[in-house]
């Protein structure tokens, strides 16, 4: 991708004011976009949301959309069109190519997910500079940011910190981290040979564990063995895990992901410590998710055969996370171990959602 011309003010309104107010969600036809327009659209009933992705949204989500836009984030031109007619106080910055893709096409992996996401912070600045009002800038990074050089290493460490291992292993925690820097940049340091240290934007991020619903599909990310095992387990089918029994990560349910979301938007800027805080539930292995819903599913057949890359991939991700700081900083406290969240959500919703298809 060739670099983006400097913005400049041709083609915006005069004011700020003719421009309508509005939240912006890319990624928006992803689960995570789905469940969060739908959350801010019932709590929020006059904010105007626009919804960006590179597919056109389904009408179950569309509706709840002041403008559904149809693009790709690396196309700055797009970005700065809809900028003449909205002024974005939320920017929620969801889509991104996943880990697997990542690893198989990482030259693309770094356009949509550096690229994209430099484009994004560059229509906040714009807006800053248009209003005077720093935008708020939601990015969802990931665990993959982190990195054990060893099985050994990541078995000693235990839970670790927002600091420590931030050495990842793959294109997509490579592309992660430097996003998270960029919006730490510009949320602490922009312009600051002009006007001192205090940034242009307010980027928070939030670096998810693996994530599990109940209503949609996995999509063959490297955390997907979980929600793999359960939607076969619902489905009466076997599964083969693509893991050691042995393997253990972080996750959380996906409605705590989108509660997350919106409890760290909520915050006031001035109790925040940092710009990329974990959160997480709990933190099974595969052996311990198969016992757990072989319970509810004693006809469950699961087998074992590791994927040499993916499980190389697992091993250096840490196997719990530590997330104190997002408690401390903005009241984060998990709601499920994972045995509550079997029972509460995920085994209901996934009956739910089988018997209705």
């Amino acid at each position: 991708m060739s670099e983006e011309p400097t913005p400049t003010d041709a083609g915006r309104p005069e004011t700020a004011s003719s421009r309508r107010q509005a939240v912006l969600v890319t990624g928006a036809g992803g689960e995570m976009g789905h469940d969060l327009i739908r959350s801010i659209s019932e709590h929020e009933e006059s904010v105007a949301i626009v919804g960006f992705d590179l597919r056109e949204l389904d009408d179950s989500i569309a509706h709840h959309c002041t403008e559904t836009v149809c693009g790709d984030v690396r196309d700055g031109d797009l970005l700065e069109e809809l900028s003449t007619r909205y002024a974005f106080d939320r920017i929620y910055h969801l889509a991104a190519l996943l880990s697997s893709s990542a690893e198989r096409s990482p030259g693309r992996a770094y356009d949509v997910n550096v690229g994209g996401t430099m484009n994004l912070l560059r229509l906040a600045v714009d807006e800053r500079d248009e209003t005077g009002t720093s935008p708020l800038v939601f990015f969802p990074s990931t665990i993959a940011v982190y990195g054990h050089p060893s099985l050994e290493g990541k078995l000693a460490a235990g839970a670790i910190d927002e600091d420590q291992c931030l050495e990842p292993r793959t294109m997509y925690g490579c592309n992660k981290l430097a996003a998270e820097h960029l919006g730490r940049y510009y949320t602490r340091h922009h312009r600051q040979f002009d006007e001192g240290p205090t940034g242009s934007i307010d980027f928070r991020a939030i670096r998810f564990p693996g994530l599990i619903s109940a209503e949609t599909l996995p999509t063959g990310g490297t955390t997907d063995y979980g929600p793999e095992m359960l939607h076969a387990a619902a489905r009466g089918e076997t599964y083969t895990c693509f893991v050691r029994p042995d393997s253990q990560l972080p996750f959380m349910t996906m409605p705590e992901a989108i509660e997350a979301i919106l409890a760290l938007s909520r915050a006031p800027r001035s109790a925040l410590t940092r710009t990329a805080y974990n959160v997480r539930s709990f933190a099974p292995t595969a052996g311990e998710i198969e016992e757990a819903l072989g319970t509810e599913f004693p006809g469950l057949d699961v087998t074992f055969e590791p994927n040499p890359g993916r499980q190389m991939i697992v091993d250096g991700w840490p196997a719990d996370i530590d997330d104190s700081a997002a408690t401390r900083d903005w009241s984060w406290r998990s709601s499920h171990t994972l045995r509550s969240a079997l029972e509460t959500y995920l085994i209901p919703g996934v009956k739910a959602h089988y018997a209705g298809s």
